[in-house]
């Protein structure tokens, strides 16, 4: 297993705490070996691939829908050694039957309308006894991650889903509760070993502060060096921590927030996200 330590070192500049236990999720139940074969299905801007590189030399596969993400996944990973990336669609993955050990399958179902049939697609590329990681948005998310959209919910029955105020609902078809995930997971054919649900605790509007306002801002290139190395995904050893830098004083302040989240909390807690791992039967 990758050791707590590690795994911390590589989410040191994250200012979503969701993501950061994300990470420890995704790498607790995919453990890579040298000889797997690893897909990230979609990859985005290549984060997981990034780390799944940083400790281990198993070979690694990135899939993309969108050509300007991927993109970005080429200027941020596809330097990397054992390194592929595809611009395909997970209803039709461009790969045999039985290849991979493992998949990442982290904030994507969300986004198709047919989960199901992507499920399927992702069974029929692991090999039997293979696991796929699945994270998604809760249904039943904390008032403070996005008070936006949970009071349009609450009071109109509505939300915002594009736009730098969509908050947890950007670009979604849907938000999953763990019953609606479990029952997707197992329609697909997989078997469920486990569950789980975190982040309750958060800093007001993180979601808008981090990927409204922080992720244009960082894209655009206009922070300084210090700050954009401190609020950078790709980079691990270049932040020096100096709480003079505005960047690592919101992740200490966002850390304060995120000290009292567990791993996994209580069935019926409000959470940014509900997991499951899914098994190919052997």
């Amino acid at each position: 297993m990758i050791d707590p330590q590690t795994i911390a070192h590589m989410t040191r500049n994250e200012a979503d705490m969701a993501f950061k236990k994300r990470v420890q999720t995704v790498f607790e139940w995919i453990n890579p070996q040298d000889e797997d074969v690893i897909l990230d299905c979609a990859c985005g801007r290549g984060f997981y691939l990034n780390m799944f590189r940083y400790v281990s030399q198993c070979t690694l596969v990135g899939l993309e829908l969108d050509w300007p993400v991927i993109q970005k996944a080429q200027q941020n990973v596809g330097h990397l050694p054992d390194m592929l990336l595809n611009n395909a669609n997970i209803y039709h993955l461009p790969y045999a039957d039985n290849t991979y050990e493992g998949v990442i399958l982290s904030e994507i179902l969300e986004h198709i309308d047919d989960d199901v049939a992507g499920l399927k697609e992702v069974y029929r590329v692991l090999k039997p006894g293979g696991i796929v990681a699945i994270t998604v948005p809760n249904a039943n998310y904390p008032f403070w991650w996005d008070p936006i959209n949970k009071t349009l919910e609450t009071l109109l029955g509505t939300h915002i889903s594009r736009g730098p105020l969509a908050g947890i609902w950007a670009n979604h078809v849907r938000l999953y509760t763990a019953e609606q995930l479990r029952e997707s997971v197992l329609a697909a054919g997989f078997i469920v070993e486990e569950e789980r649900a975190f982040t309750h605790h958060s800093f007001p509007f993180i979601h808008n502060i981090v990927y409204g306002l922080g992720k244009p801002l960082l894209e655009s290139g206009v922070m300084p060096d210090s700050m954009a190395n401190a609020a950078d995904r790709t980079t691990f050893d270049k932040n020096d921590g100096n709480l003079l830098n505005p960047i690592n004083l919101g992740l200490k302040v966002f850390n304060f927030f995120d000290r009292r989240n567990a791993l996994n909390e209580p069935p019926g807690r409000s959470t940014v996200n509900v997991c499951v791992k899914g098994r190919k039967p052997a």
